[in-house]
Order: C-alpha cells, then sequence, then structure tokens
C-alpha cells in the first residue's frame, strides 16, 4: 500500500458503522483495517455473543463437538469496537446516524450487513417443540433434542434441512423431511439434477416425504394436507429465507423484490455513505447479466474486500472496485461433499460427467461453449478447475468434457 494510501485512510474522524456481526460484517470491519483504514471502526450486533461463524451450527456445534464456531479475529488488537446485544432500528441517511436499541449511533459511513433471517412456518409459531436453526442459540436449543434421540421432522428438503438431516441420523435421531415440491432443492436446482439426491434420504435411513404440505403443527405431531400424521417430538423448519432488513422501512434505502438492499456494481446503496454486502444485498452481475441475490457464506467473504477498497477509494481518489464474483458454495449432506460454483439459469446446454447414481459426478452448465456454472459432488478438483474455468471464460470442448476420467482443464476448446 503506498504511503498516500495510508494517509488518505488516516482521514480524521471517519467514522464506519457496520450494522451486522455475522461474517460479512466481521469480514468488512477486518478488511479496512487489512487496507489501511485508521478511522474509527464500530461493529454492532443484535445478538449478545462474541461474533461468530454459522456453517457450523448444523454440524459441529449441534452434535456437541465444539461449544461455538466464535471468529479468530483479535477486534482490540484492530481497534475494532464491539457494540453486541444492540439491535439496529432505523436509519435516517439525511442525519447520517443509525438508531439503535442503546441509543443514536452517528456514521459518515455506513455498512449494512445484517445477513439473512429464516421464513417461518404460518401457524407453528408458539407451537412447543418448533424450532429454526440460524443463531447458536438455535443450535444450542437443539443440541439435546439430538442427543435423546427423538423422532424430528424437517420442514424443508432445501440445503439447510439436507444438513440438519445430516446430522440427525448421526445422532441416532428417527428423521422424516416433508417437501412440498415434488423433489429435494426445487428451488435451486432443475428437476433432472436434485433427481438423484433424493435416493440419498432413504440411503441414510431419512424418510423423505415429496409433495406434502405442513396443515398444522400440534404438540407432538406435524399433520400433512393429506391427513397423515407424523410423531414429531420435534419440528425444525427450514423453508428458506429473506433479508433481514424489515428494520429499514422509512429509511429511503431502496429494496428489491426480494426485500434485499438493492446495490450497485461497487456494492453501494441508493443512499449517500451508504454500502450493502453479504445477504441482505442484491447486486448486478456483468459475467451473467443479471442481478443476483446470493446468500451463501463465500459471498460474505469476498463482498467485504469490495467494500472496504470502496469506502478508501472515496478519499484517495482511485476508481472505486467493481463487485462481479463466481458465486461458490458448498453442502455436506447424507455423507457427501456437493459443491457449486456459477449461476447456471441463462445456460443453454447442461453436459454430465459420471453417472449420478455413484458416489462422484458433476454436472456442467455451458452458454455457447463457455461454462458458467457446474455442481461438482464428490469431485472436488472438477470444482476447483471449474470454478477458474468460469473466471476465465474459456471454450470449453463439450466432448471432452463429457469424460468424468479427463481433468476439466484438459477439456478445452
Amino acid at each position: 500500500m503506498s504511503e498516500q494510501t495510508q494517509e488518505e485512510g488516516r482521514a480524521p474522524g471517519r467514522r464506519v458503522v457496520v450494522v451486522g456481526a455475522g461474517m460479512a460484517g466481521v469480514q468488512t470491519a477486518v478488511a479496512l483495517r487489512e487496507q489501511g483504514f485508521t478511522g474509527t471502526v464500530t461493529l454492532i450486533g443484535a445478538e449478545p455473543h462474541q461474533p461468530y461463524d454459522r456453517p457450523p451450527l448444523s454440524k459441529a456445534v449441534l452434535l456437541g463437538k465444539a461449544e461455538g464456531s466464535a471468529f479468530d479475529v483479535d477486534f482490540e488488537s484492530l481497534d475494532i469496537g464491539l457494540r453486541l446485544g444492540s439491535e439496529a432500528l432505523g436509519v435516517r441517511t439525511a442525519d447520517h446516524e443509525l438508531d439503535t436499541e442503546a441509543g443514536p449511533v452517528p456514521y459518515d459511513v455506513l455498512v449494512l450487513a445484517t445477513g439473512a433471517e429464516p421464513i417461518r412456518l404460518p401457524g407453528a409459531e408458539g407451537v412447543p417443540g418448533v424450532h429454526l436453526l440460524r443463531t447458536l442459540d438455535d443450535a444450542e436449543r437443539l443440541r439435546p433434542v439430538l442427543a435423546r434421540q427423538h423422532d424430528i421432522v424437517v420442514v424443508g428438503a432445501g440445503w439447510i434441512g439436507a444438513e440438519f438431516a445430516t446430522a440427525a441420523r448421526e445422532a441416532g435421531c428417527a428423521v422424516t423431511v416433508v417437501e412440498a415440491a415434488d423433489r429435494p432443492l426445487a428451488g435451486a436446482l432443475p428437476a433432472e439434477v436434485a433427481a438423484p439426491m433424493a435416493a440419498w434420504y432413504a440411503d441414510s435411513g431419512t424418510e423423505l416425504r415429496t409433495g406434502a404440505r405442513v396443515e398444522r403443527v400440534e404438540p407432538g405431531a406435524v399433520v400433512l394436507d393429506d391427513g397423515s400424521r407424523l410423531p414429531a417430538d420435534a419440528v425444525v423448519v427450514g423453508i428458506g429465507a429473506r433479508p433481514a432488513t424489515a428494520w429499514l422501512a422509512g429509511s429511503g434505502i431502496e429494496l428489491g423484490t426480494h426485500g434485499e438492499v438493492v446495490a450497485d456494481a461497487h456494492l453501494r446503496t441508493s443512499a449517500p455513505d451508504v454500502y450493502a454486502v453479504g445477504d441482505c444485498a442484491s447486486f448486478p452481475s456483468g459475467r451473467y447479466g443479471e442481478r443476483l441475490l446470493v446468500h451463501h457464506w463465500d459471498n460474505a467473504l469476498q463482498g467485504p474486500r469490495t467494500v472496504a477498497a470502496n469506502i478508501l477509494a472515496e478519499t484517495t481518489g482511485e476508481p472505486p472496485a467493481v463487485y462481479d464474483p463466481v458465486p461458490y458454495f458448498w453442502s455436506e449432506q447424507f455423507g457427501r461433499f456437493v459443491q457449486y460454483a456459477g449461476h447456471h439459469t441463462g445456460a443453454d446446454t447442461t453436459l454430465w460427467r459420471g453417472d449420478p447414481s455413484g458416489p462422484a459426478w458433476t454436472v456442467c452448465w455451458l452458454r455457447e461453449d463457455r461454462l458458467v456454472a457446474l455442481l461438482a459432488v464428490g469431485r472436488p478438483r472438477d470444482l476447483a478447475q471449474g470454478r477458474r474455468l468460469i473466471e476465465a471464460g474459456t471454450p470449453m470442448n463439450p466432448r471432452l468434457l463429457v469424460d468424468p476420467a479427463r481433468p476439466l482443464k484438459a477439456a478445452t476448446a
């Protein structure tokens, strides 16, 4: 970093306030320091816990293999101020003030990183034994349920439902997964790609009920719309998530069709001096030609670096950085490591590498002759090479691509 950039980072009195103490918020605060910002950095979180990572909640923490997943960040040495257990209530952009439970907080630059919140099952709130899985407190409430090896009904066969069902089976619980669609992961993957995954449930001893809607939840049972009753000592709801942005009502900050903060290519919002990053924000992708709303860990890790760079660029005069990643996520379920990179909705060709009934296979999506997305099951090398090919926009040879014995990087045109 140049001396000029370091000096600009010391602009007197510049105050950056980050709302949200999850991955996106923590990484924004850390990236500011790593990139040379020496003004005031304050991180505000609604939960009282030390900031923590969420993926272990559905695995190690849930199974009692870890007590928590706090970030390995020395906030004190980085001079990052923490205000925990303080929920954000609103923003007055004209006054450059954030309203919180503990009172107003002035800012020069505000970063919105409040993430997403789980969608609740209508009619199930307040019923004993109904759980969500997003926070550390959620995981700690569920841990003794698994330890007692109860009958569990999971509502929703998406990524979080599958991961929780995997953990519950590992703990010895009887698990039934109820999905309104005709297949798991219906909202995330095309039918022909998700179809082979249905067999994973039976292989693990999990009952999967597709095309089944919950009529109501009673203490000790889930009643489906066909009248069948499923015994349930506990019900875990995993039917999706929505951006945690209701608190921004009346702020004048533009929200999108899913309630997300609408950010530009530099992750700036419609309000001056306000950025948004992570699960709560959408951004325009030049790579894919559409606006993306990505609810995954890697987005919350990568975006903060762009936000930090652009906060510094405001004072250095350097051109702002553009955020246009290749989205990536992974999931561990039913003994399989599943990885996805890219965005497949604009693809015109789908190609398979390997037998989807086997333990390891990959699906590749192409637009014209270029790879735009891939899903790899037990083939991490395909994912690593494919992600680089997507980033580079390398033309592919479809005939070579379908040979699972050939490395992806050797299947170019």
